[in-house]
């Protein structure tokens, strides 16, 4: 895909097929970041991508503190309830998600892309399971030093949380960023097109353009190839961890 950014729109769907062009040309690459709807679109989606991704992490983390560690009333119906959504595919509730937010008047902004899916199950059961494995001697040695809750979940479970934070966020992050059906229900104001969004109306308007096409999908996967690449050690680590449990 990169190499045929470089290509022509006709050497791209050329027979026979030539993994490398005749001629190296920069201009699909210096025409897509040209366009300023592409980098709106790449943008827009790295700041929503950012936020979903620090959002999950807390509110996914507190709740699974609270269930790993907390003692309340009702608590396990309510891990029942919060882990229920891990076996409902998220098309089957996608008619009526759609309807909850348009009548919360949630349609056309940022909102509507982070905050449903800001509670996940799965997260939460992945950090829970983490914590569970946490020595409650350290707790209980922090609340004779007169730590509270908070403090404890802040000053301890939180620092020994960096490898299943990073499975957690990293997927977080890879779950916004390639959202296509959410999307093109909920955003109609081209100012907040998300990428994928943006990638697939080009297909529609000028799929002709096939090296554009290569080049715009290129470079719209290269934020989620450095992710991964920069994090795969914890990313390892932390599935390693998940699967000791």
């Amino acid at each position: 895909m990169a190499i045929a950014g470089f290509k022509s729109k006709t050497e791209v769907v050329a027979t026979p097929f030539q993994f490398f062009p005749k001629v190296w040309e920069l201009d699909n690459y210096a025409q897509i970041l040209g366009d300023p709807v592409f980098v709106r679109a790449m943008t827009i989606t790295f700041v929503g991508a950012v936020i979903f991704t620090i959002l999950s992490l807390l509110v996914n983390s507190t709740a699974a503190y609270a269930f790993a560690r907390l003692e309340f009333r009702f608590k396990r119906a309510l891990w029942a309830f919060c882990i229920v959504p891990l076996f409902i595919p998220a098309f089957a509730i996608l008619v009526t998600s759609f309807v909850v937010v348009s009548n919360l008047g949630m349609l056309d902004s940022l909102a509507v892309l982070i905050i449903p899916g800001v509670a996940s199950a799965y997260q939460m059961f992945f950090i829970r399971q983490f914590y569970l494995g946490i020595p409650v001697a350290l707790e209980e040695a922090a609340m004779i030093d007169g730590a509270s809750r908070w403090t404890i979940f802040r000053r301890i479970f939180l620092p020994l949380s960096r490898a299943p934070f990073v499975v957690v966020g990293v997927a977080s992050f890879l779950a916004y960023w390639n959202a296509y059906v959410w999307p093109i229900l909920t955003i109609q104001n081209p100012d907040l097109f998300q990428i994928q969004q943006y990638i697939g109306t080009f297909r529609q308007e000028r799929g002709s353009e096939w090296g554009l096409l290569m080049a715009g999908s290129f470079l719209s996967a290269l934020p989620l190839i450095v992710i991964v690449l920069i994090f795969q050690r914890y990313i390892v680590n932390g599935v390693r961890i998940s699967g000791l449990k």
